[in-house]
């Protein structure tokens, strides 16, 4: 019996309250006369018969092109970025890593023998010597190279290494001559 009256006055409250909300705002006749001009900000379109008339176009040659000049410019200027940088990086072929000398110069001369065309470089990083054939800007040209020495080195790889730019030329030592310095 408790409950029925405590769900009973839950009921008579909730009916109640909603009595008691109003809408806010006013009667809808006091915005009758409202305007508001929206065409300056509204996007326009051109016509569709406009575009879709074909255009004269002429061949002719108007001058100097800036894409021209813009090109020439952005090559000199990367030519003599990459004067200026002493190493450059790329790939070689190592056929030979270890710390075993003789087994270095052997590598080498047997690269000498068999393949005569191509150009051997050992250097000595230490502790280990290294034996590496080649200088390529990409992975894809050092893979020819890479088949061929496969069948007589089995142990050969491609790896990313550095080189020396040839024809390097040291600004500062422009710079020390012009000023008398050695």
């Amino acid at each position: 019996m408790g409950r029925l009256i405590l769900t009973g006055v839950v009921l008579l409250f909730l009916m109640g309250s909603c009595n008691l909300i109003k809408k806010t705002g006013g009667d809808a006749e006091k915005y009758d006369s409202f305007t508001e001009d929206l065409t300056l900000t509204r996007i326009t379109f051109p016509d569709l018969a406009e575009q879709a008339a074909p255009k004269a176009t002429s061949n002719e040659y108007a001058g100097d092109l800036t894409i021209d000049n813009d090109l020439t410019f952005a090559m000199e200027s990367f030519v003599s970025g990459n004067k200026s940088e002493r190493y450059y990086s790329g790939f070689t072929v190592l056929v030979y890593s270890g710390v075993d000398r003789e087994a270095a110069f052997k590598t080498r001369n047997d690269l000498y023998t068999e393949f005569p065309d191509f150009k051997a470089d050992m250097q000595y990083q230490q502790p280990r010597y290294l034996v590496k054939v080649g200088k390529f800007i990409n992975r894809i040209e050092a893979q020819a190279y890479y088949h061929k020495l496969k069948e007589t080195f089995p142990m050969a790889r491609i790896i990313q290494d550095r080189f020396q730019r040839e024809g390097y030329v040291n600004p500062d030592e422009f710079k020390d001559n012009d000023q008398g310095q050695n």
